[in-house]
């Protein structure tokens, strides 16, 4: 693969690289943390929650030994919770197989739970110096576009092919990976656009890219047919007693698993059905509902299409055991429950927040 485009991309780096608080460290941790976030999310939701998490969690062992329910707190609205499951189980292999530093070889991060190549690579070179290239998606646009490389890069096997031609780029000695990898982050962000016209007329390296030349950088990269996400939908019930609310802990396997959430079942039920719903659910006796906004939630491969009731209920009878109802007032719900940001569009209801605040109420999450 062509070199000459990597002396002129570090020098627009090192002059108009983005100021982030993960890259004013050399902390691996640091950086890890940084890049399991950044996955799945843009940048600018990240800092914010980047600066919560590493607050409260500054180091690995700090991580391995938090509760779950208070990590998955600190994780809500980043979606995607497997990330930070995995991220305390590596961060516990690490205490216990590594002395509680993070290994510096790509190959011995990449059998730690939830790292994979790009992360490895990213892990390594920033942190360590390592000559690691990191396939991320900004990188795999950047050149595509370059080389008008007509892959479909989509399958690991795809990515490893890429990677392998990344080895042979020359990089200056007074440089590093690590900044060659931030290097293609920031043009993909920033420059190389995905889903519009790229900023051609602002990119360093304009004049080394193939597709640029051909008018055709629209055409890159090649991206394989999307399928159809499945649409459920379902009834979401904000329960009043008093001044509590009822919520419930989803179940410990599946989508959201172990978060917690307002009460919900599938299909658009009427009036009627709700209050039948509500009063077996919680043993008490329906006061008044009302019909609240409906709301969308895209997940990866699934939509929830939602409406929502509002439900006054009696007290509920101290006779009756239902394990599965919490009542926790609207303090205690946005300081100690992880709701997903999936519900996001019913917290106002409560004067809480939850998640991401998002005005049409549609984001990503799983």
């Amino acid at each position: 693969m062509r070199s000459d485009f990597v002396k002129p991309l570090l020098l627009w780096y090192n002059t108009r690289s983005r100021d982030l608080p993960w890259r004013k460290t050399g902390d691996p941790y640091r950086i890890w943390v940084s890049e399991i976030m950044l996955q799945q999310t843009r940048v600018e939701a990240v800092v914010r929650y980047y600066e919560r998490f590493i607050g409260e969690l500054p180091d690995i062992e700090k991580l391995a030994h938090c509760a779950e329910e208070r990590l998955l707190k600190l994780w809500e609205g980043l979606g995607y919770y497997s990330r930070v499951r995995n991220m305390q189980k590596a961060a516990i292999l690490i205490c216990e197989q590594y002395s509680g530093r993070m290994p510096d070889e790509a190959s011995e991060l990449k059998k730690l739970p939830g790292i994979g190549d790009y992360t490895a690579g990213a892990i390594a070179s920033i942190a360590y110096g390592k000559a690691e290239p990191a396939v991320d998606g900004n990188l795999i646009r950047v050149l595509s576009r370059i080389a008008s490389l007509k892959t479909d890069f989509s399958s690991q096997k795809a990515k490893k092919s890429l990677t392998e031609m990344l080895r042979s780029l020359t990089v200056p000695k007074d440089e590093s990976w690590g900044n060659l990898n931030q290097a293609f982050m920031d043009l993909g962000a920033t420059v190389c656009l995905p889903n519009s016209a790229p900023l051609c007329t602002e990119c360093p390296i304009a004049d080394y890219c193939s597709a640029h030349q051909t008018g055709e950088e629209l055409l890159y990269p090649v991206r394989p047919g999307k399928k159809a996400r499945r649409e459920l939908n379902m009834t979401v019930m904000l329960i009043h007693s008093g001044d509590y609310f009822v919520i419930r802990k989803r179940p410990a396997r599946g989508l959201l698993a172990n978060l917690y959430e307002f009460p919900n079942t599938d299909g658009f039920l009427n009036e009627d059905e709700t209050i039948r719903y509500v009063e077996k659910m919680t043993g008490t006796y329906a006061l008044r509902i009302r019909r609240i906004r409906e709301a969308k939630h895209i997940f990866s491969h699934v939509e929830w299409h939602m409406r929502g009731y509002e439900i006054y209920v009696s007290s509920p009878s101290e006779t009756v055991d239902l394990p599965e109802v919490i009542y926790a007032d609207a303090s205690e719900i946005e300081q100690k429950y992880p709701i997903p940001s999936a519900f996001s569009a019913y917290a106002g209801y409560l004067n809480i927040n939850i998640g991401k605040k998002t005005g049409n109420a549609i984001t990503t999450e799983e």
